[in-house]
């Protein structure tokens, strides 16, 4: 009776939560190692959360990555993968495996799994719904590096999304883009996220990945900082807290709290139910970037 008793509890501190975001949009970005986790219930387990966002009348978004499934299907053609400051140099080549793996492997993949556990679901290929510049970055010595058809987001064409939402349907988005040459390009996830999130004006910004937050000490898993304020982001940066991989997910996430998207968390997403966790429980598992 006590562990029925703990389940009223717990429903009970949800109800308030639904309350106040049923009807609003949550734009989640599902990436990191556990999204090739052979257990199937880690795979399973994010499609469950947004199954239960769509039943308590929550809109989720949700952007994906893929990275180590495309440096398998590179290497599997012969391709070896290289990175610069983070980003995977991406020549003509390189651009179709990232779009094939991510677009029609991955992606209906999480279609799928959400339909099969009852909820309603749409793959879109990013192409269809993102234009992007080239991205520009430079060496330490200030010169320009190339890294072939590697862009940025900076246009979303909510077009297609807003019709899924107000069918109740999630998008599932995959982040490739058009660039405005005509050309394919390998874009990075948090970005395309966090744009969407804005895009769509969006109550929350949910990353997942294979860390429990933003860490003080990398090596200490111990040191996830709770809440972050986006006027302390470039003194962390100074001080090496945010670097490489980080900084693109972090800046992602002070553009949309700029943008009035209300709050931003970093969650582990190896944490069973951490999406849930986060927006329905008082405490959460995270770290949050707030304005």
């Amino acid at each position: 009776m006590q562990d029925l008793i703990s389940k009223a509890e717990t429903l009970l501190e949800a109800l308030p939560y639904i309350q106040r975001f049923a009807g609003r949009t949550f734009v989640v970005k599902y990436g990191g190692s556990f999204m090739d986790s052979p257990d199937p219930a880690v795979r399973t387990g994010v499609a469950r959360d947004i199954v239960f966002l769509e039943a308590v009348e929550i809109n989720p978004v949700v952007v994906h990555g893929g990275g180590k499934a495309i440096t398998r299907a590179m290497e599997k053609a012969g391709l070896k993968p290289r990175f610069v400051q983070g980003q995977r140099v991406t020549d003509q080549a390189t651009v179709e495996i990232v779009h094939s793996v991510l677009s029609h492997e991955i992606n209906p993949e999480i279609v799928a799994t959400i339909n099969k556990l009852g909820g309603l679901a749409k793959g879109i290929a990013g192409p269809e719904v993102f234009r992007c510049r080239k991205l520009s970055v430079k060496g330490e010595d200030g010169a320009e590096l190339d890294l072939g058809f590697v862009g940025e987001v900076v246009e979303v064409n909510t077009g297609p999304l807003e019709d899924c939402i107000a069918r109740g349907i999630t998008p599932v988005i995959s982040p490739t883009a058009r660039g405005f040459d005509g050309a394919l390009y390998n874009c990075n996830a948090d970005v395309a996220a966090a744009m969407t999130a804005i895009a769509l004006k969006a109550k929350r910004l949910v990353f997942m990945s294979d860390v429990p937050g933003l860490l003080r000490d990398a090596a200490d898993p111990s040191s996830v900082m709770p809440q972050v304020k986006t006027a302390d982001i470039e003194d962390l940066k100074r001080a090496g807290v945010v670097d490489k991989g980080m900084i693109p997910k972090v800046d992602s996430a002070v553009a949309a709290i700029l943008a009035g998207v209300d709050k931003v968390s970093f969650v582990d997403g190896r944490v069973p139910h951490s999406v849930l966790l986060e927006i329905f429980t008082d405490a959460g598992n995270r770290t949050e970037i707030v304005r």
